[in-house]
């Protein structure tokens, strides 16, 4: 049976619903002698801010039970460096190009998008309004109102179609995917990390420079799952399923719990092919379920009676 593995996201077409997450990827280059990117449903690269960010003081990283704590800050060039430097690379791979980017004020948000608008290798913009590891970082993303009126300015701003990325530490993440979607969101990426820290008791000291940093990996999988549940049963934005993806299984769970699309992030670190596997494997696990394209799967999941 042919497979459609074709998604639409608002406005935005994907040739596969599969994309690797922005922070976990670099900026493709690192990745192109292992990886077929063109094969990407597709990239985002590392967030992007208006200015260069030099990020937080070490440990930036630590390991923990079922994934890794992170708090890189932000770390970047700034937009003027990516557009000048990174984006006409990124731009000639053949796969959809999702620039994520992350702002102190709406203002921030808005003149990026403004700006990024003007280049048409970029198909579409990831707001990071819920980033843990910098000051200021989730604030568009905890308070509804304050969302939908970022996300309805960066759209008057730019042509381009507009994802809001969501945290899931908040009280109800269905409540700002509402917002997100009154503001003219074509789609929410759900989740970004979910807070914690990690203390080495012997010398009593946090192990990260910036004390509390994001958890990400398979750990919070069970968590981004709900997310997603709650916001497809609340809205009809699409939604980009993100959070402990590491195998084809995982990302049918995505798929039927209502994900559109998927986006693999902490698993590039130590299986940076996998992205391409699962694409790979993709048809037939739709073929399975004795559908044909992924509009017959997604948000496919039979609750008890």
């Amino acid at each position: 049976m042919s497979v459609d593995l074709a998604v639409q996201l608002g406005r935005l077409m994907l040739p596969n619903p599969v994309l690797v997450a922005s922070g976990t990827f670099g900026y493709a280059k690192e990745m192109a002698g292992i990886v077929d990117l063109a094969r990407l449903g597709g990239i985002l690269p590392k967030t992007i801010t208006s200015s260069p960010r030099p990020g937080n003081k070490p440990w930036r990283t630590v390991e923990t039970t079922g994934g890794m704590l992170n708090s890189i800050g932000l770390d970047n060039d700034g937009i003027d460096y990516f557009i000048a430097n990174h984006l006409p690379y990124l731009g000639s791979l053949g796969s959809p190009l999702v620039v994520s980017i992350a702002g102190k004020t709406k203002e921030d948000f808005v003149n990026m998008a403004a700006q990024l608008g003007e280049h048409a290798q970029v198909s579409a913009i990831e707001l990071n309004i819920s980033c843990p590891n910098v000051s200021g970082g989730i604030d568009f993303g905890t308070d509804p109102a304050t969302c939908e009126k970022l996300v309805a300015e960066v759209r008057a701003a730019c042509p381009h179609p507009i994802i809001a990325k969501l945290t899931p530490n908040v009280t109800s993440i269905a409540a700002v995917a509402k917002a997100a979607e009154a503001g003219g969101a074509d789609a929410v990426s759900a989740i970004n990390t979910v807070q914690g820290m990690a203390i080495d008791w012997k010398r009593k000291k946090p192990m990260l420079g910036n004390v509390i940093g994001g958890l990400s990996g398979p750990a919070i999988k069970p968590i981004a799952l709900r997310c997603v549940f709650q916001i497809s049963q609340s809205t009809s934005v699409p939604i980009i399923g993100i959070g402990g993806i590491s195998t084809l299984d995982d990302v049918m769970e995505f798929l039927v719990a209502g994900a559109t699309a998927v986006q693999i992030g902490t698993a590039n670190y130590f299986d940076p092919t996998l992205s391409n596997r699962i694409v790979n494997k993709l048809p037939g696990a739709i073929s399975t379920l004795g559908a044909s394209s992924m509009k017959e799967v997604v948000g496919t999941l039979q609750l008890p009676s």
